[in-house]
């Protein structure tokens, strides 16, 4: 369902972009690095997140590591990871497949600025063999995200 969600999301919000579904999984960076022929850096990985009370999606680059203190300085909380059961619930999309495209009900989205020095980014597709191509700005504006510095020292 969670694959369909997303080429239902693209069919109304984005028709000229195509969900890409590949034999080989793009469960982890690595992999969908070379399933997309891409550098992992162009990955764009989408993490679900709990700050305080707030459950919120969070894209960045596939080489960057989030930072605590920039993320608690911008949240007003430490990040905690949501385990694979939680994330498939809220997200409809299985760890390895989550993205911020298609979901059940809306959840705040935010692109960490590392996505920005590429013309093209690579998010998951809403399972662990699909993806999607499209510029940062793009995936931002289809996602109503807000750009936050939360990666990196």
């Amino acid at each position: 369902m969670s694959l369909e969600s997303v080429r239902a999301f693209f069919h109304e919000h984005a028709p000229d972009i195509d969900v890409i579904v590949t034999e080989a999984s793009s469960a982890t960076v690595a992999l969908a690095a070379a399933a997309h022929g891409v550098e992992p850096a162009q990955i764009a990985k989408t993490i679900c997140l709990r700050a305080g009370d707030e459950t919120l999606l969070l894209v960045t680059s596939g080489t960057e590591r989030l930072s605590n203190r920039k993320f608690k300085d911008r949240f007003g909380g430490k990040p905690r990871m949501l385990d694979a059961d939680t994330v498939l619930e809220l997200t409809s999309h299985p760890v390895g497949g989550v993205c911020p495209f298609g979901l059940p009900a809306p959840l705040p989205v935010y692109c960490d600025v590392s996505l920005k020095r590429f013309d093209e980014v690579v998010p998951a597709a809403g399972a662990t063999n699909a993806a999607v191509r499209l510029p940062s700005e793009r995936l931002a504006a289809l996602t109503g995200a807000r750009w936050v510095d939360v990666c990196g020292e």
